[in-house]
């Protein structure tokens, strides 16, 4: 039998990522491009990576013909993300065998097998590649050695912590536990245990009768400080009893609580201005409408009166979605039922405002499936998304509204022509708070709660939301539903 694997396709491939990492890329830009390589090399229909946290598995990487799956959750208790961490790390599996409407899903697109390879690092599972094939096709030794090799390369980089882990809050950041050194009188290690080479990446060989590699604090007092690679060390020393006047040093990764920290400070600071001005706006046609109502036009209180409620209309979105993000309250409590997904757009449409509604543009099938979930909520996602492709994009392009339905799922996007999402930002866009762009010189207004709201309301009713660039520019997102 010929063997399946194509060996030149991969190694060039393989160099194209490197020179991307060699270039200063990283995290799931390159992460994004090794699967495209990899899927002709290893003769997949698709290639698909999920990421691992304490809290389950999320879909943030696919290719293909499993491309449709990219943003999917696997919560930690689902069957099918039990079935991902257990068993040998390298293996073939049926579909079939993997229990959850996802494997359904795949089934009915034809992907029958698949091999997958777990990412590990230490024995903790941060991710598992999977290739998917149609039925029939034998699977050979070298192609399930290639996703294997893959996979451990993936391993690798999670362990570089070059732009991974995406959802920031992985396995390898989460396993960090106190670093613990020893110094002398004249500041050189005498012990390093194997947790301060994990926070800070130098080894026992490297660290031992050399100078800590960062500042030490005075005895009893804390000391937060930044590495070269940007993370953040939490500090502290104190003096052991005895004639050699040595001192211990324990230190800890905090760079997840500086991010914490940031994120609460500029919240603070874009809530506040976001909040100003439509206040502002609001207080000043209405003085003028109060101190100037008899010298005013009709045409000109009308317009008062519009802006008026434009703005007001704005400061009820932000103050809703600054209660519901500071609450941690889950959005769309009604339960699920059958609903009409195009009809329900274009009643969401007519609800946005006057001047992004004049830009979309809809292509909605007739026929289109019911959607299962919370027609309600389905307004509040579609002002968020129409919002956020608006904001990003001139006033004259337009945003496109389409949707489509596969065996399992409804689906809709809205497409702007924008200045598009980098590929690392696509998960990083729906934290809570987070902005592509921060501080004072900000571009685009918006406090950052309208994505994670997004995928609170698409993931309480069973769906998933995703982001992806647009050939030719601008940004898709896309949100899937049950069929109803």
């Amino acid at each position: 039998m010929p063997e399946r694997t194509d060996y030149p396709a991969l190694i060039a491939g393989q160099t194209t990522v490197n020179r991307m990492i060699n270039s200063g890329e990283s995290g799931l830009a390159v992460l994004t491009r090794l699967l495209r390589e990899v899927e002709p090399a290893v003769g997949a229909a698709g290639l698909v990576f999920v990421e691992f946290t304490p809290a389950g598995g999320r879909v943030i990487v696919a290719t293909g013909s499993a491309e449709f799956v990219t943003g999917r959750p696997l919560p930690a208790t689902d069957p099918a993300t039990v079935c991902l961490l257990a068993g040998p790390p390298v293996r073939v599996v049926r579909v079939d065998a993997i229990p959850g409407p996802l494997a359904d899903e795949a089934a009915a697109r034809g992907l029958h097998q698949m091999i997958m390879a777990r990412a590990e690092i230490g024995g903790l599972t941060v991710g598992s590649l999977h290739a998917l094939y149609p039925a029939g096709e034998p699977l050979e030794a070298s192609q399930r050695a290639v996703v294997g090799y893959v996979a451990a390369c993936i391993a690798h980089m999670y362990g570089d912590q070059s732009g991974f882990p995406v959802r920031g809050d992985g396995p390898v950041v989460a396993a960090l536990a106190d670093g613990l050194a020893v110094v002398d009188r004249d500041g050189r290690v005498r012990l390093w245990n194997p947790a301060a080479a994990r926070v800070t990446g130098r080894s026992t060989d490297e660290a031992l009768s050399r100078p800590l590699p960062f500042p030490l604090p005075p005895p009893g007092q804390v000391l937060d400080h930044r590495l070269p690679d940007g993370r953040w060390l939490r500090i502290t020393a104190g003096e052991l009893p005895g004639p050699n006047a040595l001192r211990v040093v324990t230190f800890r990764d905090i760079t997840d609580q500086q991010r914490r920290d940031h994120d609460r400070d500029l919240f603070i600071a874009v809530t506040s201005h976001e909040l100003r001005t439509p206040v502002t706006v609001i207080k000043g046609y209405a003085d003028t409408l109060t101190d100037h109502w008899e010298s005013l036009s009709d045409d000109d209180r009308r317009q008062a009166a519009r802006i008026i409620g434009q703005r007001a209309n704005e400061l009820a979105r932000l103050v809703d979605r600054l209660l519901t993000a500071a609450t941690e309250n889950r959005p769309g409590e009604e339960p699920a039922a059958p609903f009409d997904l195009v009809d329900a757009l274009r009643a969401a449409v007519l609800d946005l405002p006057a001047d992004l509604r004049h830009r979309i543009v809809l292509d909605l099938p007739a026929d289109l499936p019911k959607a299962l979930g919370d027609r309600h909520s389905l307004a509040t996602v579609l002002t968020e998304l129409g919002t956020n492709a608006g904001k990003y994009s001139l006033p004259d392009t337009p945003i496109e509204i389409g949707a489509e339905a596969n065996e399992r799922t409804v689906s809709f996007r809205v497409a702007d022509r924008g200045i598009g999402i980098r590929p690392e930002h696509v998960e990083r866009a729906f934290d809570r708070f987070w902005q592509g762009e921060s501080g004072d010189r900000r571009r685009y207004r918006g406090a950052g709660l309208g994505l994670y709201l997004v995928r609170q309301i698409v993931e309480q009713q069973n769906g998933w939301v995703s982001l992806r660039p647009r050939a030719g520019g601008g940004t898709v997102a896309e949100v899937r539903l049950p069929r109803g």
